[in-house]
């Protein structure tokens, strides 16, 4: 392989240029040494010396991204050597550089634990930055730096990888490069991994592309527009612009298309806001606008900072849009919002904070995609308002949910719905844009149903949302986590107040743990084994001696009053009946996976005496929230009706649908009906079973 050294005065002289030789910047030079330095004799595939990829992501920061805080940039040259050179640790950093530094390149560097699934392994490296992100939004600015100088590298790696690192591009970084208003990055990234991941059409819509840059029409558009803003005395730079790949691809529908509804913009540029709403009425009046088409972003700019004037004409049958800005409202359309920003500077902006709180999201639920919040969250926005008026801009498809959260979240708790005109609307109902929204609340926070958390747009509502469902999942683990932790210490012949005191310190210390509480949590959650945690007991409070046996066999019991899928969950693989006392539950981060006894695929999981429990519930103190379904195989009307005249008075007959038939004389039955507890439920199915009906049952949490 070919070795192509790196001309490290070429690249001293340019950052000079761009950064300024001010004492300030020292911390960017020590750092450019240190890196040359742990760097040397390390080769990229290319043939270049290692050195020019974190050179060249310090370079991007401050020459495409306007970022030249020296901390940031020399974390960007640093942001390899704790993963590539074994003399840096994440320490050496901190020691030379500073806390600040050295938090942004931990955020950066991959989890060096390898499972063994490159699936797993690389969602745990994106949730571990997305941690690092949510702290020091800092982290993303770098690894976005570094994948497009990446993906602008690419042709060096196998064509396999190629493909991996195109598609995570399109579905993580290009949108978070939007989410962060980078827009000149998130086109860079688009066109590069579109190109790689769909080189043959790629290539022939580029074509394509080139030769719209020479269509006639376009061009006499910008020469009519020039000569109207000379004519109305106005100082305005007119150009056009073809949108590239990044505009051809469906998001939806992971394609490209071959072409779109208005391929090309007129970007008009003036010295000031007034200007601008003049040269909106030039082009209005030299090009008649498609009524209801003009957006004003400068009076309401978007949550990414964007402000500008759109106007959308049809000229020859062709469609453009007209984007009118100042200088500083292009340079930030292009580079975003962060120059001369720093996370270290006291208290953030509402966008800041909004990034913080998605990044909060990404990395600390691994109950839904982090693919698909992202895709979310990089969307267009609708335009929604408060009874007072006040703009609330959300993601498209945004949830009346997500309007209440962001106004504030005590209301986004309290959430029963909303009134859109005087129509009254459920919480989960998708908004349009323009919608004026009034909260209905409850007195109390409402217990929302897990499927809403998919449905919602914003962060915030995921956030709280997962939240909420992490605290009622905790209440009802600490419960059971206490629970086994005294019946196991009974078998074992331990009191229980030994869990006080200093006696509770020494076992809390082992297992990196402040409270009781939160070592009950964690048992429930099986995130601790309860057998750790009794030779825990065993060795360091007696000597490794204890009273009794140590007990195999039997499980330790469970009793609970709630359903709450949540915290309880009923395995599909065998379908258990909680009105029975044959179930057993394992102990999951999740909650309680239910099982019947003699479930195949439970018989199948290995695990421990400790890591199960015998599972019932208090039947009369246990509430069924849902509507429930009995599907009746094969009944005469006659017999059906007799069973509905004797089943017990608690049962509410929602619905009785007839479902197919056997024959006209035994159709089959879908009977809906309420009884609200478990005590009732139990009464219904034993009249359905004395009945002589054959019928199938399974709760609906």
């Amino acid at each position: 392989m070919r070795r192509i050294p790196f001309d490290i005065d070429g690249y001293r002289h340019q950052m000079r240029e761009l950064l300024g030789d001010m004492p300030e910047q020292v911390v960017f030079w020590d750092a450019l040494d240190f890196a040359i330095e742990a760097h040397f004799e390390q080769w990229r595939k290319s043939g270049d010396a290692y050195i020019l990829h974190p050179c060249s992501v310090a370079k991007i920061l401050a020459e495409e991204m306007d970022i030249t805080h020296p901390e940031i940039l020399a974390a960007a040259l640093l942001h390899d050597t704790v993963e590539d050179v074994p003399e840096v640790t994440a320490e050496v950093v901190g020691k030379r550089f500073g806390s600040y530094v050295q938090a942004i390149v931990e955020g950066c560097t991959k989890v060096t634990h390898v499972s063994g699934s490159k699936q797993q392994d690389s969602q745990r490296t994106h949730r571990k930055i997305f941690s690092g992100a949510a702290l020091r939004p800092e982290v993303m600015l770098v690894k976005l730096a570094d994948r497009l100088h990446n993906l602008r590298t690419l042709q060096a790696l196998p064509r396999k990888k190629r493909q991996r690192i195109a598609d995570e591009t399109i579905d993580i970084y290009a949108p978070l490069a939007t989410v962060f208003g980078l827009f000149n990055l998130k086109r860079q990234m688009y066109n590069l991994a579109l190109l790689f991941k769909y080189p043959k059409q790629g290539a022939k819509l580029n074509s394509q592309i080139r030769q719209l840059n020479e269509s006639p029409v376009a061009l006499e558009i910008v020469d009519n527009l020039n000569r109207a803003m000379k004519a109305y005395e106005l100082d305005a730079g007119v150009n056009m612009r073809t949108k590239e790949l990044w505009a051809y691809f469906d998001v939806t529908n992971r394609l490209l298309l071959k072409r779109i509804e208005t391929p090309m913009e007129i970007l008009i540029v003036v010295n000031d806001r007034h200007s601008c709403y003049r040269a909106l009425g030039v082009v209005n009046e030299t090009f008649r606008p498609i009524p209801r088409t003009i957006r004003d972003f400068i009076a309401n700019p978007k949550p990414t900072g964007y402000q500008g004037l759109h106007a959308r004409a049809i000229i020859s049958g062709q469609k453009y849009l007209f984007k009118i800005r100042t200088h500083e409202m292009a340079r930030k359309a292009q580079r975003g919002l962060f120059r001369n920003w720093s996370s270290k500077t006291g208290k953030q902006g509402q966008f800041v904070k909004e990034i913080q709180e998605l990044f909060d999201v990404l990395s600390s639920d691994e109950s839904f995609s982090y693919r698909d919040v992202i895709a979310a969250s990089g969307k267009k926005e609708i335009y929604t308002y408060t009874p007072q008026g006040d703009l609330i801009c959300l993601p498209f498809k945004s949830t009346v949910l997500d309007f209440a959260f962001r106004v504030h979240t005590e209301i986004g708790r309290t959430c029963m719905g909303g009134m859109i005109r005087n129509t009254r609307v459920a919480p989960d109902h998708i908004l349009e844009d323009g919608a004026m929204v009034r909260i209905i609340r409850a007195k109390e926070p409402v217990r929302f149903e897990q499927h809403v958390i998919n449905i919602c747009k914003t962060p915030r509502a995921r956030a709280e949302l997962t939240r909420g469902f992490r605290e009622r999942r905790r209440k009802v683990t600490r419960e059971v986590g206490e629970s086994l932790l005294r019946q196991e210490m009974l078998r074992y012949g331990f009191p229980f107040h030994v869990m006080e005191g200093e006696s509770l310190l020494k076992i809390l210390v082992p297992f990196n743990i402040d409270s009781a509480d939160e070592l009950y949590g964690r048992i429930g959650e099986g995130r601790i084994r309860l057998y750790d945690v009794m030779s825990r007991i065993k060795s360091d409070l007696y000597n490794g001696q204890s009273p009794l046996f140590t007990p195999t066999g039997a499980f330790n019991k469970v009793q609970l009053t709630t359903l709450d899928p949540v915290c309880v969950k009923l395995s599909s693989c065998c379908k258990p009946n909680p009105t029975a006392k044959d179930n057993c539950a394992l102990l999951t981060e999740k909650g309680l996976s239910v099982h019947h006894k003699k479930c195949d695929r439970l018989q199948s999981i290995k695990f421990r005496r400790e890591d199960a429990v015998n599972i019932t519930w208090q039947l009369r103190d246990t509430n069924v929230r849902k509507v429930q379904d009995l599907h009746i195989l094969r009944a005469a009307r006659a017999e059906v009706m007799k069973a509905l005249m004797e089943a017990p008075e608690e049962m509410e007959v929602v619905n009785l649908q007839l479902l197919s038939s056997y024959s006209t004389l035994e159709p089959a039955w879908q009977l809906s009906f309420n009884a609200p507890t478990l005590f009732i439920l139990q009464k219904v199915l034993r009249h359905f079973d004395k009945s002589s009906i054959p019928y199938e049952f399974y709760l609906e949490c």
